[in-house]
């Protein structure tokens, strides 16, 4: 039996693991930490195919340096000496253009929906409920010119087959009975879906082990042995492994650790926020985006989880107050009859997303070693994309075509010999 090697413990390397074990490979994860504190469970929580524009994308310069002058603001770019950081933002300046995303777009959405369909069927098949509910998407805004932009990516969506609905603050009204809603109107995507983050993925954990998926926990990796062209063994904190094919999903670590094999993986930490309230007796029905705050709302039974910013700062896991500010003072914006007091240090969760420059995910292949699969660089899209992106993995290392196309994703496309 062939034996897989998955460094990274998170989503995507949780999907990975699902999809080989059910195809019959032996398989390890190895994660440098317990499981409990990555992205993948301090999220928002929402299955989105209705975000098939990437990062990268025409007036997010203009943006990001707009709100780099403000502490609470959406996004913040920590100004420090650093090459990585210089070449991720040129390499992101680049790819910042209408030709880019008109490219992008198709396969970022046939991605998402096929991972949708994957979590319609595991919330179907699994034996454990994670909350997955199909209740769509709300887009709220305030600005006259945001309310442009949403109806240009309206038009967008629905040449992709999305399907989307301009609402007034009446409708948007009648979608959220429980909750005064403010905006000057609003987009629905009745197609998304959300489910309950830290419910999934330890769950899943104990599928995976009642499958035989076996675990490495703080397992750091230190270094790969390669040998003619493959990798044939990682050293870790905990000793060697060996394994026929390997598997790399370590999120924002990933750059660094892909160094190793000599490799060029441009990767930027972008942190993002969240805090849960319990108990939430008139709670919201549709999880929501607060656009000009760029916040993410989302019901999950009787808590409600607000989640935001995009704070590129490194490998860096101090929390800075000003941003869970911003979250917490949009509220109101929208919500004006919520009441929402500043959480305390310890109720904030951080979640460092890995973030390529052109805002596309890193998956297939790479010349740098013939058992390898690289499968990360997701951002804000990893929850989401997770189910496809493990079914993916699977397909490669099977040997059989993938489900979408891979060609946007290839891993080698910021490598240059």
């Amino acid at each position: 039996m062939k034996r897989i090697g998955i460094i990274g413990g998170g989503i995507i390397g949780l999907c990975s693991a699902y999809h080989l074990r059910k195809s019959g490979y032996s398989v390890t994860i190895i994660d440098q930490d317990d499981m409990t504190s990555g992205c993948s469970i301090g999220n928002a929580g929402m299955i989105v195919p209705s975000h098939f524009i990437p990062l990268a994308a025409p007036g997010m310069i203009a943006k990001g340096i707009r709100w780099m002058f403000d502490s609470t603001s959406p996004f913040y770019v920590r100004p420090r000496l650093s090459k990585d950081l210089l070449d991720w933002g040129l390499r992101f300046y680049r790819n910042a253009t209408a030709k880019h995303v008109e490219r992008s777009k198709p396969a970022l959405s046939a991605l998402s929906l096929f991972s949708k369909s994957i979590y319609h069927e595991l919330s179907r098949t699994l034996p454990f409920d994670f909350g997955y509910q199909e209740r769509g998407l709300l887009m709220l805004y305030h600005d006259a010119a945001l309310e442009k932009e949403e109806l240009e990516t309206v038009h967008l969506a629905k040449n992709l087959g999305i399907e989307a609905h301009v609402l007034t603050l009446s409708d948007i009204q009648k979608l959220e009975p429980d909750v005064k809603v403010n905006a000057r109107g609003g987009v629905y995507y009745p197609g998304d879906a959300h489910l309950i983050p830290g419910v999934l993925v330890p769950q899943l954990i104990v599928h995976l082990q009642g499958m035989g998926v076996e675990f490495l926990t703080h397992s750091q990796v230190k270094e790969f042995r390669t040998e003619h062209g493959s990798i044939r063994a990682v050293t870790t904190s905990q000793g060697e492994f060996t394994a026929d094919e390997w598997v790399v999903a370590t999120g924002a670590w990933s750059g660094h650790l892909l160094s190793g094999l000599g490799m060029r993986l441009p990767m930027q930490a972008g942190k993002g926020y969240s805090f849960t309230l319990s108990d939430v007796p008139k709670n919201v029905r549709v999880p929501t985006i607060f656009l000009e705050a760029r916040v993410a709302v989302t019901p999950m039974v009787s808590s409600l989880r607000f989640g935001g910013t995009m704070e590129i700062a490194g490998v860096d896991h101090t929390i800075n107050m000003n941003r869970v500010k911003g979250i917490v003072g949009s509220i109101r914006k929208y919500y004006p009859e919520m009441n929402v007091s500043m959480p305390s240090t310890d109720h904030v969760w951080h979640g460092l997303r890995p973030c390529s420059p052109d805002g596309m995910p890193y998956i297939g292949r790479t010349r740098r070693a013939k058992n390898l699969v690289i499968a990360t660089g997701h951002s804000m899209m990893g929850l989401s994309l997770g189910p496809a992106t493990g079914h993916v993995v699977n397909a490669l290392i099977q040997g059989t075509p993938p489900a979408v196309d891979l060609g946007l994703f290839n891993p080698d496309r910021f490598d240059r010999k």
